[in-house]
């Protein structure tokens, strides 16, 4: 081979792949270092190491191949920048049914993750960047591991309806403290690589320049196997494990009832049937992930990643905005502001209320330092700059105006916006539910004008709208884009339409629960039907987390610009927003609040039926359909990624589009056409339903 001759350890590292002396095949690396072979993962056509059945076929010729050899230790080590690797190549997963094909498929990957286990030579695992999934569950099979101080592990397969399937359940639980173990699968969150040793299973965290010594370390049997002696942990013993999993069921039941999230509980189950044994859990293990790949709720989760993944695709490339200015310091513009500072873009907020930039710097310095520690706080604290005066608007590459939902007062700050910053700024409209066409209406460049929507909390909820109008020139509606991505959000590109897609979807479900509370119907039971389906919350309750004034401005907004009717809003409505009851942000709305925020329901006295569920969810389903009808958005996929990451529509059951199909659309029409004799109008269905039937 003609490359530059390097080391393994000068070679990988902060920069990405080169060049190495070795040999390589389509995805591995084999390197050759004295009395040690390392084996290098470069998965091709990808930026991101994942698994698949070729990754593992060539894996397995090299392990064969040395274990004829005589080597000391094999390690392994990912040529990526990016990380060590993301896990399993979820494509591979998708559509799959019970079969005997998919169990010796599952049976194959394990025995090249056991071949690794059983090698007599020492084998160290040499972590960066990002390890979840698989790539935790090989770096697991082997003696010992050695992280970059940037490495994060987890076992996020519990977001997709499964758990670890290579081995991890099992090794995990005997490596380490089974409860810690069983607490990082069931909540598929990810650790860094000192809490990794502070667990127990990483055995080292280096700088990259100390990655040589480290191994050095680990193959003269210097670095102590920071797990080792816990396969007797009396927590693995059956009285222990079954108390444990009692409680874990408990908890567990909470937060992802077993109808819906099955993954969980079959997790559990594992352990506390097979946990005495790593054999015996390695083999139910296999047999438990089979059982779930091929359910509906897994192949929607699976769904539900890959929707994620084309909201993503959006947004490719770098924007280039490195400097932006909110105006208006209230609770939308100061979290907006607040999350652009944490994702290291400086920030100007602009409000003629000192006390407003006075909350919106707490509020950004409490999020700040909940999500980043030390210098990198300090620094994302030092970029939200208040600016009492405007003067950041000279220097900003975007200009965020998230001022009420008051046109008059809109156009008169983008009048001022357009005369003070630069010709190439663009400047961008936080709102909801307005016409965009009037906003701009007399700026001499209405080129350059965008809506980018953000969702409350802004730090909770992914989806950002990005509103485009029909004479908004394409690079800066792409550039937008790549904005919203920069950011860590998911961009869904919407014609500008009266609510766009989320709130023209949402205000149908929030008003008809409106409308049964006003028929006297217990607002816990209505919430419960709701959730029953798989929301995340009821509509009682979004509606004030969403803020009751917000509804009722988004609600008359709807009914004045839209041609069909909406849910009418009931007085009492209007009168706890002029009393300033406007839900979770006050401490009463719809439900009083407790101290800790929390709203103070009463027991549901009977329970919710079918009928309840239509009433709210079928116009939800129909105003989707409306906006394709309408192409407010390219197609069903990204309505119902939007719905998902927007609304937190439940994603088991693949998006309001999907849940319609299986369902079927003539029984979605149907059912509404009967809703339409009980309740009137406006259940009336959208022609898209007739069509997508025909």
């Amino acid at each position: 081979m003609d490359m530059t001759m390097k080391t393994v350890q000068e070679f990988l590292g902060p920069e990405p792949m080169t060049g190495i002396d070795g040999e390589r095949g389509r995805h591995w690396i084999r390197h050759e270092d004295g009395d040690r072979l390392w084996l290098v993962l470069d998965r091709q056509e990808v930026s991101t190491n994942t698994f698949n059945e070729e990754v593992f076929r060539e894996l397995n010729a090299l392990l064969a191949h040395a274990e004829q050899e005589n080597w000391k230790a094999i390690v392994f080590r990912s040529a990526k920048y990016s990380g060590f690797a993301a896990g399993a190549d979820l494509s591979q997963f998708r559509g799959v049914e019970p079969s005997a094909e998919l169990d010796a498929r599952i049976a194959e990957a394990n025995a090249v993750i056991d071949r690794i286990a059983a090698l007599k030579a020492t084998t160290i695992a040499v972590v960066h960047g990002t390890c979840v999934g698989g790539g935790l569950e090989l770096a697991l099979a082997c003696d010992r591991i050695v992280a970059r101080d940037d490495a994060k592990f987890g076992f996020p397969e519990v977001l997709v309806g499964l758990h670890p399937g290579l081995g991890g359940t099992a090794r995990l639980t005997h490596r380490i403290q089974p409860i810690e173990a069983m607490t990082l699968m069931l909540t598929g969150k990810t650790v860094d690589a000192r809490k990794g040793r502070s667990l127990g299973f990483v055995d080292a965290v280096v700088p990259e320049r100390d990655v040589g010594k480290a191994v050095d370390e680990a193959v003269a049997g210097r670095m102590e196997r920071r797990g080792g002696g816990r396969t007797g942990d009396a927590l693995n013993l059956y009285p222990a494990r079954k108390a444990a999993a009692y409680q874990m069921r408990n908890e567990t039941e909470k937060r992802a009832p077993a109808e819906h999230y099955p993954a969980p509980q079959a997790l559990i189950d594992l352990w506390e049937k097979h946990g005495g044994s790593e054999a015996d859990m390695l083999k139910a293990e296999r047999q438990s992930f089979a059982q779930l790949l091929p359910l509906p709720v897994t192949q929607n989760l699976i769904r539900a990643f890959f929707l994620r993944e084309k909201l993503k695709g959006n947004g490719k490339g770098k924007s280039g905005i490195a400097h932006v200015h909110v105006v208006g310091a209230g609770t939308m513009g100061a979290e907006i502001g607040a999350w652009c500072a944490l994702k290291g873009m400086r920030v100007t907020i602009e409000d003629p209320q000192v006390a407003s930039l006075g909350r919106a710097v707490a509020g950004a310095h409490k999020l700040i330092n909940r999500k980043l520690h030390g210098p990198e706080a300090l620094h994302a604290r030092d970029r939200f700059i208040p600016d009492t005066n405007g003067v950041g608007l000279r220097h900003a590459d975007l200009v965020i105006e998230a001022a009420p939902e008051k046109p008059e007062l809109k156009r008169s700050i983008y009048a001022r916006l357009e005369k003070e910053v630069r010709a190439d700024t663009i400047i961008a409209t936080n709102t909801s539910s307005l016409d965009l066409a009037a906003l701009f209406e007399g700026l001499a460049k209405p080129d350059r004008f965008v809506g980018i929507h953000f969702f409350n909390p802004v730090s909770k909820l992914d989806l950002v709208e990005v509103v485009r109008h029909d004479g908004v020139d394409e690079e800066v509606y792409s550039k937008a884009l790549r904005f919203v991505a920069d950011i860590g959000k998911l961009p869904l590109p919407v014609k500008a339409a009266p609510g766009f897609l989320v709130n023209r979807a949402l205000m149908p479900y929030l008003g008809e629960a409106l409308l049964m509370i006003d028929e006297g119907e217990q607002p816990e039971r209505i919430d419960a039907a709701a959730e029953a389906f798989g929301m995340p919350v009821g509509p009682v309750e979004l509606a004030d987390q969403v803020g009751l004034d917000i509804c009722l401005a988004v609600a008359d907004s709807l009914a004045e610009s839209l041609e069909r009717p909406m849910p009418p809003v009931p007085q009492w409505l209007r009168e706890k927003v002029q009393a300033g009851q406007l839900g979770r942000k006050t401490g009463k709305g719809l439900y009083d609040y407790d101290s800790d925020n929390k709203p103070k329901k009463d027991k549901v006295k009977q329970a919710p039926d079918k009928a309840m569920r239509d009433r709210m969810l079928l116009p939800m389903l129909d105003a989707v359909a409306s906006t394709l009808e309408a192409g407010v958005v390219p197609d069903a996929d990204s309505a119902d990624a939007a719905m998902i990451f927007g609304t937190g529509f439940a994603p088991f059951r693949g998006g309001p589009m999907h849940y319609a199909k299986e369902r079927g659309y003539a029984d979605v029409a149907a059912t509404m056409e009967k809703l339409v004799l009980v309740h009137g109008p406006r259940f009336t269905p959208s022609r898209w339903w007739q069509r997508a039937h025909d």
